[in-house]
């Protein structure tokens, strides 16, 4: 599979790794607005095709997948462009800035029947059903409550603090909390309340994240970008707990008993980077003919996108983009 990444920021030479440890996939294109970006990615990371433009690489008819790593304003642009040109896509997270363009998006996807997915690689990770598996067991009871959390002083990056560009902590590191949340806990949410501090320039710097379940279960959640934490995700049921170490790479899950005693220990499986686990699903599903990811559907990623709009909602941050 011919892969082709839009944008040479971080994340794509991270891509751009995974795929040059994985059978079966190539990085074959890369695009940036800067000519010279994209020569110069291209060849240090071994790309065939450089361009200068993201319509130059969605146009060509070699590239087979089409990775988004631009920053979350531009996603529902270019997703439409890549859908426009036929090409199938898998867009880094957030997915878009609000729960309307990825709204708007899906809909161009299913009306082109294009393949579409979101780039949340926990949703493919092996360490989901690791963990889900555990939880089924029974082996702490019955779980009651989940907590996580997920901070990195990343609060001097212009992407992050930017209001034009969607920054903030919700959209970059919060969304694993949440994520974290809903693969385990379910999304049943009867409420949700929370608390946030805002930076300088209008975005959410921490933000702590309470989800209250129908059946009496509840999670809580906490983000920043301004401290780095533990990292930690831990379920706690009737008989015991579970920990996971680091919600966002899962490296281990330990579980124990009633009385703190360490019962069980769960190594993830070695990984390139991790991103190999969606790039592989979405090769998967062009194979079938599928136009979702079964880890991460259509409807789980625009009821994603409504969870964290409502949540700024209650912070009142409106993205300039979204008041024109």
């Amino acid at each position: 599979m011919k892969l082709g990444i839009l944008g040479a920021g971080s994340i794509a030479r991270k891509m751009a790794a995974t795929v040059r440890g994985m059978e079966g996939a190539e990085l074959f294109a890369i695009a940036s607005r800067d000519p010279e970006r994209a020569r110069a990615f291209a060849e240090e990371e071994g790309a065939e095709r450089a361009y200068g433009s993201y319509e130059e690489l969605v146009n060509d008819p070699a590239v087979e997948l089409v990775y988004i790593a631009t920053p979350h304003s531009r996603h529902c642009e270019d997703a439409l462009l890549c859908i426009a040109a036929g090409k199938p896509v898998l867009c880094e997270k957030a997915f878009t800035m609000n729960a309307a363009e990825a709204e708007r998006v899906l809909f161009a996807a299913k009306e082109q029947g294009v393949f579409v997915a979101e780039a949340i690689w926990t949703r493919y990770m092996p360490s989901r059903k690791i963990i889900d598996d555990l939880l089924a067991s029974g082996i702490i009871g019955t779980p009651k409550v989940l907590t996580a959390n997920l901070s990195y002083p990343i609060d001097t990056v212009r992407r992050l603090i930017d209001p034009e560009l969607c920054g903030g902590a919700l959209l970059d590191v919060g969304i694993y909390g949440l994520t974290f949340a809903a693969m385990h806990f379910g999304t049943d949410i009867e409420r949700m309340e929370s608390s946030v501090a805002m930076t300088d320039t209008g975005v959410d710097a921490s933000e702590s994240i309470t989800l209250h379940y129908a059946d009496g279960r509840m999670a809580v959640l906490n983000h920043s970008m301004r401290c780095r934490s533990d990292r930690m995700g831990i379920v706690h049921g009737t008989e015991g707990y579970l920990v996971v170490d680091n919600i966002n790479d899962p490296l281990s899950v330990s579980v124990y008993d009633a009385a703190d005693t360490l019962i069980k220990r769960v190594e993830m499986p070695p990984q390139i980077t991790g991103y190999e686990y969606e790039v592989a699903e979405c090769a998967e599903c062009l194979r079938k003919g599928l136009t979702e990811p079964p880890s991460m559907p259509h409807a789980e990623t625009i009821a994603m996108m409504r969870r964290m709009d409502a949540l700024r909602a209650q912070w009142g941050l409106v993205y300039p983009k979204e008041r024109r």
